[in-house]
């Protein structure tokens, strides 16, 4: 087993990182519980929800099952609700402990909800799918969408253990491998040139779910991410290079709908796009936007974006990001492979780069 700590003023806590780690969520339950809640979606809790609680059971604690419609689209204040309806039905105190079992959105939002019920109570994040092990399930981001913008509603709030099996990767259909592929290259991308030549080299590999490359790839992200949160929990500055690509993927998903691209999908495209950007900018030399680009296309993500209603569309999609400030759109750019910086660039750099990327 690898254990990877996270350390932030708003909590220390593990990642374990295991094959057959869902049968022990017992060990990641404290002692003080008074219940246990466990929130999932109905196909997860298809495929695994009888692991999941044979395992809880042996804490001999209650369990509220809540199961939740997954998908981007479903990640709402209504969704939400549904969270503080059944346990405020079930008059659960403030010892009581989320144990989110899904992917992304499943996470987001048991954790959004552990971060306000009674002002904030304990949850374990046990992320289903690569993307939400390697990004979304470490680091304390949590939130809903609006029908304005991704991710707008939330707050920064730390589990107290995340529980990451490796053989629940064996369940997922191959388009969700690829879309956490793309945020695993990203850390290559702006940290560490060496682990993005290694994803080059092992593209296939990790593609056919070799065990022992994935969990490499898991533990190396998951140690990058840990790192960078440590040094800034609330995004108020280094935390930010984590959004490479987010800011074109972002406006992917809310100008196609949310749900019609898997957030990896469009953060794939992002990556090339913010490549290309850098170019414009950086001096980020072509032939490197060129290694982006097959690498994208390698892991099976898209490399161009949608037209979205055209340039004006896109960038008013853009300006609406939370990470944009006084109307400004910031990026996250890349001077070279395992460089990055945070800055505006002129809105005719950007033009340039949709013209050239969608279609």
């Amino acid at each position: 087993m690898h254990i990877v700590n996270v350390n932030t003023p708003g909590g220390t806590y593990p990642i374990r990182i295991a094959p057959g780690r869902l049968d022990a969520l017992d060990q990641s339950v404290p002692s003080d519980a008074t219940s246990l809640v466990l929130v999932s979606s109905p196909v997860i809790h298809g495929l695994m929800g009888a692991l999941v609680e044979q395992a809880l059971a042996k804490t001999g604690k209650k369990l509220l099952r809540i199961l939740l419609p997954d998908g981007e689209q479903h990640k709402t204040l209504e969704t939400l609700n549904q969270i503080f309806d059944a346990m405020l039905g079930a008059k659960l105190d403030r010892k009581a402990v989320i144990v989110a079992v899904g992917g992304g959105v499943i996470g987001d939002m048991a954790g959004f909800a552990a971060a306000v019920y009674m002002r904030g109570i304990r949850f374990v994040q046990v992320p289903t799918t690569l993307l939400a092990q390697v990004d979304s399930s470490v680091g304390g981001k949590t939130a809903v969408n609006h029908p304005l913008g991704k991710n707008m509603l939330g707050a920064f709030y730390q589990p107290i253990a995340v529980e990451i099996d490796t053989d629940v990767l064996n369940t997922l259909p191959d388009r969700e491998m690829s879309a956490g592929l793309a945020e695993v290259i990203k850390y290559g991308l702006i940290l560490d040139e060496e682990f993005f030549t290694w994803c080059e080299q092992h593209v296939q590999g990790l593609r056919a779910r070799d065990p022992e490359l994935l969990a490499t790839a898991i533990r190396r992200s998951c140690e990058f991410k840990a790192w960078v949160v440590s040094q800034d929990e609330k995004e108020s500055g280094l935390r930010e290079i984590l959004n490479l690509g987010h800011t074109f993927g972002h406006a992917i998903e809310a100008g196609m709908g949310y749900g019609e691209w898997l957030h990896g999908e469009a953060v794939g495209c992002g990556l090339v796009m913010a490549a290309d950007l850098s170019a414009e900018v950086l001096d980020f030399p072509h032939a490197d936007v060129d290694r982006v680009s097959r690498l994208v296309r390698a892991i099976g993500c898209p490399d161009v974006g949608p037209v979205l209603g055209g340039a004006d569309q896109w960038l008013e999609l853009m300006r609406g990001d939370k990470k944009s400030r006084g109307g400004e759109i910031t990026f996250v750019l890349m001077p070279r492979i395992g460089q990055s910086i945070r800055r505006t660039v002129p809105e005719d750099a950007v033009r340039r780069v949709l013209s050239r990327r969608t279609a």
